[in-house]
């Protein structure tokens, strides 16, 4: 940690990490997740990538500001306030798509293979067909 201010902001985490507020009340409002895509799914393209950033998200092997960044894009997503609100048909979950691909951009490389195999398997999906030639 490298200020003070930084310091007593942190409160305990999962697994006994130390992580800024900021990312355990982001931890917080993306509990809703699992039951919003529930409802949802059908309609998003994105579902099986928002999810698999969730489970790195939860990962303790995820370094924290992977935390941060991934977290934040799931408490927008299931956060009321929107800024396209999501019942606008084909144009309500584009925003929350944007706030998900610039969240994968900067860390996405955290989200492994076994999270999106979690992801697909709690929105019971099929495993991808893998090429075997």
């Amino acid at each position: 940690m490298s200020d003070a201010a930084e310091i007593i902001e942190t409160v305990k985490g999962q697994g006994d990490i130390y992580l800024p507020k900021s990312i355990c009340r982001n931890e917080r409002r993306a509990q809703g997740l699992l039951p919003k895509i529930g409802k949802f799914a059908s309609q998003l393209p994105f579902a099986d990538d928002l999810v698999a950033a969730w489970f790195c998200a939860r990962d303790p092997l995820t370094p924290t500001k992977a935390k941060a960044v991934l977290f934040a894009a799931a408490a927008y997503f299931v956060m009321p306030v929107d800024l396209i609100p999501d019942a606008i048909v084909g144009l309500g979950f584009t925003d929350d798509a944007t706030v998900l691909a610039t969240a994968l951009s900067v860390v996405g490389a955290h989200v492994t293979e076994r999270h999106r195999a979690m992801a697909r398997k709690a929105l019971k999906l099929p495993e991808p067909v893998r090429d075997t030639k």
